[in-house]
């Protein structure tokens, strides 16, 4: 059976001149909801030797030989999901990273249908971060409910995807999947730049 997915992904496009000052979002969806210990929610789906939890980190990476993912153990049909991530610096082209000097930005996208269904619709936006992700940890979230998808950064919303037509927004139950893993096909300007595992590993 296959399950809408909505997306958040950290990929290339700034990195140099965060002059920006940080929003004030007045509102913190952040702090009114309870961390979900890993365990209970979430299972490694592949790649357990190159996955490593202490305390309430979960660290993946990728090598050569592999990368990592996991799965939450139920779907979900709306909720608030969460994480505060610190992306590594340097290389990381190959896997929606960038290289040394390239900026970063933030993909966000919303597939209305199952990656096993037929006519997949996808809403893509890319926008661009007022900090580096890579100095520090920063809160990355959706909130999706029966009437609107919102994207958050530190409890900014930076994309709002209202609910105009059923046809185009998600009403199926949904998990929620974590990974690293190799896209060098296309992740990096259209896949003409490569992961290159000199720079091994990649942490997340």
């Amino acid at each position: 059976m296959a399950f809408p997915v909505i997306l958040l992904a950290l990929l290339v496009f700034s990195h140099c001149g965060y002059s920006q000052p940080s929003p004030s979002p007045g509102y913190y969806p952040s702090s009114r909801v309870p961390t979900s210990p890993y365990d209970r929610d979430f299972r490694t789906q592949w790649g357990f030797q190159h996955q490593r939890r202490e305390h309430d980190i979960t660290t993946l990476w990728l090598d050569k030989a592999s990368g990592s993912g996991f799965k939450s153990i139920r779907p979900y049909i709306s909720g608030y999901f969460g994480a505060s991530i610190k992306l590594q610096s340097g290389y990381t082209a190959g896997f929606l990273g960038t290289t040394p000097g390239k900026p970063y930005s933030l993909q966000t996208n919303v597939f209305v249908r199952g990656s096993g269904d037929r006519n997949v619709i996808g809403r893509e936006m890319k926008f661009n971060l007022w900090f580096d992700p890579t100095q520090d940890f920063h809160h990355y979230a959706i909130l999706w409910n029966p009437n609107q998808v919102v994207f958050y950064v530190d409890d900014v919303p930076i994309r709002t995807y209202d609910r105009k037509n059923e046809a185009i927004f998600p009403t199926r139950p949904m998990w929620v999947y974590g990974s690293i893993w190799d896209a060098s096909d296309w992740a990096t300007e259209n896949g003409r730049i490569k992961a290159d595992y000199r720079y091994q590993p990649f942490v997340a």
